[in-house]
């Protein structure tokens, strides 16, 4: 019958991916003309019904849609909570919307062996967010796996063909280290794992681009790890490692990572903001970290989430958007963890 028909099925026949047979039958790029026209052709022969038919039949029905969500279990260690509180948004968006959603936890286990998430296995949602990113085969497992319309949030695939909304990651600690500049500091360190996460890396960038308009080249030494390089975790012991020498001011990847070097700055006799001035970024910073409020590049999440939401609706219903990677800005937000630079160098 017709309703047993999915992409997997035409994908097997027509010897390609269920990515290839997805781009095909939404119109997206990345799929040739006369290849999509033989994918639509055997779909048609085989009876599959696109997504846009079955929404005109659930919209008779008065049915919402259920939106699963996936995030790593290393993204939700005992102080990085960022992820949890994003899914809440895009979760109170999705009600607002007439939709549901479900969260599952994937496990590094579960990652390193690749399992699929039970989401999918027991196919009780209609489309799938991934927040952050996950191992690279694991998510390219998935992808094959996947046969409802998939959307990430907070990262990105190198191609930038696939669906993703995140932060502007890039332009934002560009702003954060511009702003240390003009508050007199010229030697400024940066906190985060640089290859660790597509937000991370681009976070980094900024500060780069930020120094060398400045005239100011990167001190290795002042790049430094905020997580453990092995497990992605900042909790289980892990502890920031401060350099010798110390810059007058830090960018932190997260306000996570900040109030984390705040407390290694202040344990080791250094006030913030009188000795070094510190900045964040997303505007989430974890209770009961540190005392100082961070100054920070604030995370537009209610936007992020509607935007995923939004875009998520129209995947599934079949409906026109914008493909692609959408990039949502933010603001600064001044608090008390920077002064004006007495000297540096």
């Amino acid at each position: 019958m017709a309703k047993s028909v999915k992409m997997a099925d035409i994908a097997q026949v027509m010897g390609v991916s269920t990515v290839t047979v997805s781009k095909a039958l939404s119109n997206q790029k990345g799929v040739s003309e006369e290849l999509r026209a033989k994918i639509k052709q055997k779909a048609a022969e085989m009876g599959y019904r696109t997504t846009s038919a079955l929404s005109q039949e659930r919209a008779k029905k008065n049915v919402s849609y259920t939106i699963g969500a996936i995030v790593a279990d290393r993204f939700l260690d005992k102080y990085d909570s960022f992820y949890w509180t994003l899914y809440q948004e895009v979760a109170t968006v999705a009600v607002q919307r007439g939709c549901f959603t479900m969260l599952e936890v994937l496990q590094s286990e579960d990652e390193s062996r690749m399992i699929m998430p039970k989401l999918l296995q027991e196919k009780k949602t209609e489309g799938l967010v991934i927040i952050g990113r996950l191992k690279k085969e694991y998510l390219d497992k998935l992808m094959e796996y996947a046969d409802i319309p998939v959307l990430f949030l907070d990262f990105y695939e190198k191609s930038g063909q696939c669906d993703s909304v995140v932060s502007n990651s890039y332009f934002g600690m560009y702003a954060m280290t511009n702003y240390l500049f003009d508050m007199g500091h010229k030697d400024i360190g940066f906190v985060g794992n640089v290859l660790s996460t597509d937000s991370v890396t681009d976070r980094y960038f900024g500060y780069v681009k930020s120094l060398y308009e400045h005239n100011v080249d990167v001190n290795r030494d002042w790049v430094i790890n905020d997580r453990d390089p092995d497990t992605g975790r900042s909790d289980g012991g892990f502890k920031i490692q401060l350099p010798t020498k110390m810059p007058t001011a830090f960018v932190c990847n997260s306000d996570v990572a900040a109030a984390m070097l705040v407390r290694a700055l202040e344990g080791e006799g250094y006030k913030v903001p009188e000795d070094i001035s510190v900045v964040g970024y997303d505007n989430y910073q974890p209770p009961g970290l540190c005392d100082v409020r961070i100054t920070t590049y604030e995370a537009d999440m209610r936007e992020m989430a509607k935007r995923t939401v939004k875009n998520m609706i129209r995947k599934i219903s079949g409906e026109h958007y914008k493909q692609g990677v959408y990039i949502v800005n933010g603001r600064i937000i001044h608090k008390d963890s920077v002064m004006q630079c007495k000297k540096s160098g």
